[in-house]
């Protein structure tokens, strides 16, 4: 919000939450019935037509910041060095309010305005008039009102609201109050109104001068430059009618220059253009390329997990992963990005994040969870993950943690298969098992003497009955083949604390993948179901408390972390990600995977002198929920 917000603000259909497109939906059905219904010389295609212009609107702008993420992760054109917080991302939740103000309004210009109706698909004397009327009063009037609305009365009700995302992103661009986006329809309806009244208007007019807009509103709001110098070289006066993406930064930064909409013809001309202007072009176009210390290789889990991936669609990727029935409707769009990149696809950035000086990135394997269980997918997964390792290694990356399931035994023996691959390479590789299995332990509440252990073993799951059995608490396989597994791996002096029973009355039960839906069921009330497996376990108990998979709270000071890891909340971070962490901040030269573990209680005290927290979980209350 503003500083002193003001009269119209807030937008009429706030209340209704995520059922604010209810309000088109009167509209809609309206103009479905009526070009069903109606004889083929009466429908209206522009009244049909609305839908999908508005439906393009939302795309594009989502294309644009996909991309825009995508780039400020990896790009090093990068314009603005610093990063996004959660609370920019929450205020800017409502950018589509926007569009859907543009859509409800043509609706009903199209059903009250004479001339606004049945129009022909192209008229080029329409398409000029429009671009004139844009370079003429849309542009100028645009000018004066963007001065006034950096005045202190405007500014601290209205437009300050806009300049709190100092690090822009496309959306930023539409993120207004309600009055403020109304003065800019004003503005941007002068083409439109002109000519529906002077018969000139025409369809794919209408929907050029709308992509445009957002074309060139959202490339403005980028944070990345694109437009290359030859360009401007080519025709020296387009710096006049066409801005840059660091033109409009500085607008951001600066405050009070670059106050132009998309033609600094105006700035130029009332002296308001800002001198670095050409200055930060250039440095930023030159750019700089950054070399992680850490990177985390990580990979989509869910068919839906995509959209909710940093690169996905922004409000998903600031809460934790949850299912979305809407995201039905695009799962055939899914599985063809699926089928695309088992061909094609190539690892790719996903965010980049710092915590002092040391600078952190996640890359991707585009693989989904159940890719990596398929006999037929693990070479090329191999594959893949080799060659990123080799890549880290030679563009100097210190270290890489490898995530999910691209650490699994069954894929590559806990990163084991590289090392052989590569004896002479310089990135370590962290598995972070030392600090998943000293959460999990340091977890356990204070007085267990008994636990039980269900689910598929790993070599998370070993360190853990290692630990426990080395502090004297009982630990108890209700499964003969697991408990079989786990002895194989213990010294023969913790035997006697490695129990097989049939008793499942223990009140911490530390669980993996394979724990069955009837064995939750015998669990007592009250049981704490602690996982150490690498996805969540089924919270089916209501009378039970379930913790999250092995996890700390990230230091205050880590910077541009806007998304949340998987299911887990914000600013939080898996365990075997924290490790990679801390395995540079500590300067370790060993590697942590295959069968090498670091000393779990070194790790765990590294991380918390480093201000990684251990998540607090509250007193029972009948809650299954994370505190």
């Amino acid at each position: 919000m503003a500083s002193k917000p003001g009269l119209l603000t807030a937008w009429p259909w706030q209340m209704l939450g995520s059922f604010k497109y209810v309000v088109l939906a009167p509209w809609v059905a309206h103009s479905i019935y009526s070009w069903v219904t109606k004889p083929e010389e009466e429908r209206d295609l522009t009244n049909f037509l609305i839908l999908p212009i508005v439906l393009w609107r939302w795309v594009h702008h989502q294309i644009w910041n996909s991309l825009s993420r995508f780039q400020t992760a990896r790009s090093k054109h990068k314009i603005v060095n610093k990063g996004i917080e959660f609370e920019q991302v929450d205020r800017e939740q409502n950018w589509d309010d926007n569009i859907l103000l543009n859509g409800l309004i043509y609706y009903l210009i199209n059903h009250y305005v004479s001339g606004a109706s049945h129009l022909p698909m192209w008229r080029t004397d329409g398409m000029i008039l429009t671009i004139l009327l844009h370079m003429g009063p849309v542009e100028f009037l645009y000018y004066w009102l963007h001065r006034a609305l950096h005045h202190h009365y405007l500014y601290s009700r209205y437009h300050s609201h806009h300049h709190s995302s100092m690090v822009t992103e496309p959306i930023t661009s539409v993120t207004h109050p309600f009055v403020e986006i109304l003065s800019y329809f004003s503005l941007f309806s002068i083409p439109h109104l002109v000519m529906s009244f002077t018969g000139t208007a025409s369809l794919l007019a209408i929907a050029t001068y709308l992509t445009y807009i957002d074309f060139m509103n959202t490339m403005g709001h980028c944070n990345f430059e694109l437009i290359p110098n030859w360009v401007f070289k080519i025709f020296p006066p387009l710096k006049y009618f066409m801005y840059t993406p660091t033109f409009h930064s500085l607008h951001h930064t600066q405050f009070r220059t670059n106050y132009s909409l998309f033609m600094p013809l105006y700035d130029f001309l009332y002296g308001t253009v800002d001198k670095s202007s050409d200055t930060l072009y250039e440095k930023s176009l030159k750019g700089k390329k950054e070399i992680p210390q850490v990177v985390y290789l990580t990979h989509p889990t869910s068919m839906d997990s995509i959209y909710h991936l940093r690169l996905g669609l922004a409000s998903l990727a600031s809460k934790p992963y949850s299912t979305k029935w809407y995201l039905l409707m695009i799962r055939p769009l899914t599985w063809l990005f699926a089928i695309f990149t088992s061909f094609f696809g190539s690892t790719f950035t996903v965010e980049s994040i710092k915590l002092d000086k040391l600078k952190m990135e996640t890359w991707a394997i585009p693989r989904f969870s159940f890719q990596y269980f398929l006999s037929w997918h693990r070479d090329s997964i191999n594959n893949m993950i080799g060659n990123v390792i080799l890549e880290a290694d030679r563009e100097g990356v210190e270290v890489m943690s490898l995530g999910l399931y691209n650490q699994s035994e069954e894929l590559n023996r806990n990163g084991e298969l590289f090392l052989q691959k590569h004896p002479k390479l310089k990135v370590r590789l962290v598995d972070g098992t030392a600090l998943a299995s000293a959460v999990v332990l340091n977890g356990i509440p204070q007085g267990t003497d008994r636990v039980i252990m269900r689910g598929q073993v790993s070599k998370t799951c070993y360190a853990i009955a290692l630990g426990l059995c080395q502090k004297g608490i009982k630990v108890a396989a209700v499964c003969k083949f697991e408990h079989e597994h786990l002895k194989r791996q213990l010294p023969t002096k913790f035997w006697s604390n490695l129990v097989l029973s049939d008793n499942y009355d223990a009140k911490v039960w530390l669980v993996g993948d394979g724990i069955t839906d009837k064995e939750q069921e015998r669990a007592p009330k009250g049981a704490r179901f602690i996982p150490f497996s690498l996805f969540p376990v089924k919270n089916l108990r209501k009378d039970c408390f379930y913790y999250t998979t092995p996890a700390m709270r990230v230091p205050k000071n880590l910077e541009n972390m806007h998304a949340c890891e998987n299911w887990l909340p914000r600013r939080v971070m898996s365990a075997w990600r924290v490790a990679g962490i801390v395995h540079a901040m500590e300067g370790w030269d060993a590697h942590e995977c295959g069968l090498e573990t670091l000393d779990p209680d070194r790790v765990w005290n590294a991380a918390l002198g480093h201000g990684f927290l251990p998540l607090t979980y509250p007193q029972l209350n009948g809650l299954s929920k994370l505190g």
